[in-house]
């Protein structure tokens, strides 16, 4: 930390035998670590496109496309001709089919008795249109270590870079989804996948009640004929170089915890969501015009909280496990920062800390 590589900066200094230990170099020691963090911010880096080493033939990067060669300009050109006439089409067919056959064969499903059937039917249609809509995307998926697998009556949780994450898990396994109802299209699917299998949705109001929705959680856990939850405890998308903080909500159910890690390649396209710069629709259709979505995912032996354990660090167990499994960094910083600011009591605790260096632990008998 910051006050660990000051007490080493301080370390050829004798400490004074009562009181603290303060010195005016501190102040410059701050301002350099001030200055760094401006000029190279770690969080918000994560919220942008990943650099890439060399260029891939897409203006899927920071930099837009530059004039290199000859050759590479026609390279370019003609890429454009095949991702956009060719390969785009093609892409758009195969998901409106998958996205349609979602709609018809789960109200289908939905109307059966609730048999054994029924459920062997519910999964069979979502993998198989989860698959027909990965079609749409040149998905090429690698999976490792299925014999980690979720199983049904525990949660699954796994980084964030996409909303594409639903369909890479679902390709291999069915899941039930948590999240907000929602209208339009989205609320037209949700509605359709309820009717044949036991997903989670809540109202905005409800979303707001936490105790409501650990309820419904751990109802639905307890339940061990029903699928595994599939959540995404950072809360945000991030940028496929990191895993941020994880919510502590999902780990206080007291379930088995199945973590998965999920890496793409970005040499073939970006599968960032940047929601700040990209409706749905236009981030789909960069997707559909990229080269291919190329990607590993880890299952992880499933995680169960120890005893003495609270959900904090329990979280941040089952992170650190993700982040060193997909070769991403391990950062502590809450992905809500994306839109919002630093936590006062974040604030506070940092400037605690440093008080408790200067003041020294022998403030209290002095007073």
């Amino acid at each position: 930390s910051v006050y660990r590589k000051l007490e080493e900066l301080r370390r050829s200094r004798p400490k004074p035998p009562v009181g603290g230990d303060f010195t005016l170099s501190d102040s410059f020691y701050f301002t350099r670590r001030g200055i760094e963090t401006i000029v190279e911010d770690e969080v918000t880096q994560r919220f942008s496109s990943e650099e890439l080493v060399s260029w891939n033939l897409l203006t899927r990067t920071n930099v837009d496309f530059q004039y290199i060669s000859l050759r590479l300009t026609l390279l370019y050109g003609l890429g454009i001709v095949v991702r956009y006439c060719i390969l785009a089409p093609l892409r758009i067919t195969l998901a409106c089919i998958g996205l349609t056959w979602l709609v018809i064969g789960t109200s289908a499903v939905g109307l059966l008795p609730n048999w054994r059937m029924k459920f062997w039917l519910s999964e069979w249609v979502h993998v198989m249109c989860y698959r027909i809509c990965a079609r749409g995307l040149s998905a090429t998926i690698r999976y490792h270590d299925r014999e980690n697998k979720p199983q049904k009556g525990g949660i699954c949780v796994a980084n964030h870079t996409s909303p594409i994450d639903i369909v890479i898990l679902c390709n291999d396994g069915c899941y039930a989804m948590v999240g907000q109802v929602h209208g339009g299209l989205m609320g037209v699917l949700q509605r359709a996948m309820v009717r044949s299998c036991p997903h989670v949705w809540f109202e905005r109001a409800e979303m707001k009640d936490r105790h409501l929705v650990t309820k419904r959680l751990t109802d639905h856990v307890n339940d061990k004929t029903k699928l595994p939850i599939l959540i995404f405890p950072e809360g945000t998308c991030v940028n496929n170089t990191s895993v941020m903080m994880f919510k502590k909500g999902s780990f206080e159910i007291g379930a088995t915890i199945y973590p998965v890690a999920i890496k793409y390649d970005p040499k073939f396209g970006d599968a960032f969501w940047n929601s700040s710069k990209y409706s749905m629709v236009s981030y789909l259709l960069r997707m559909m015009t990229s080269w291919a979505l190329v990607l590993n995912v880890w299952y992880l032996p499933a995680m169960n909280q120890q005893e003495g354990e609270d959900a904090v660090q329990f979280a941040n167990r089952v992170k650190s496990a993700i982040a060193h499994k997909g070769g991403l960094l391990d950062l502590q910083w809450d992905g809500g920062l994306k839109r919002g600011k630093v936590k006062e009591s974040f604030k506070e605790e940092q400037q605690k800390q440093y008080s408790s260096m200067v003041v020294g632990d022998d403030s209290s008998s002095s007073d």
